[in-house]
């Protein structure tokens, strides 16, 4: 069980961070639109309720796993937001990032394994 809330918990972060990056595209300093706009930003404000809840999960991941596993396995969040800036954003991604989500991916099996 402890493991399907911990991956809740990594889609949740990867989600805030995507609501985020989108909030801060939507910024238009060009129109004279200040960081203050963020403060009514619903991309924003989306981002910051799923960082809770995230944290939220994290707590009771806490209680279940040990930190030397539960930590890295939270790892996987860099692997989710690679993939989701390329498919989401459009993002191009370079073949030293490809290699360092394949050693996270690696790393995350190795702590995994039983």
């Amino acid at each position: 069980m402890a493991y399907i809330v911990l991956f809740f918990n990594v889609l949740l972060l990867v989600s805030g961070q995507l609501l985020w990056k989108e909030g801060m595209n939507r910024l238009d300093t060009a129109k004279g639109e200040s960081w203050v706009s963020l403060l009514w930003s619903p991309h924003i404000w989306s981002g910051l309720v799923l960082y809770g809840i995230a944290t939220v999960l994290w707590l009771y991941v806490l209680k279940k796993l040990p930190l030397s596993l539960a930590y890295p396995l939270q790892s996987m969040a860099y692997v989710f937001a690679l993939v989701a800036a390329v498919f989401i954003f459009h993002e191009s991604v370079p073949v030293q990032r490809w290699i360092g989500a394949a050693i996270i991916l690696i790393g995350v099996i190795v702590l995994a394994w039983k």
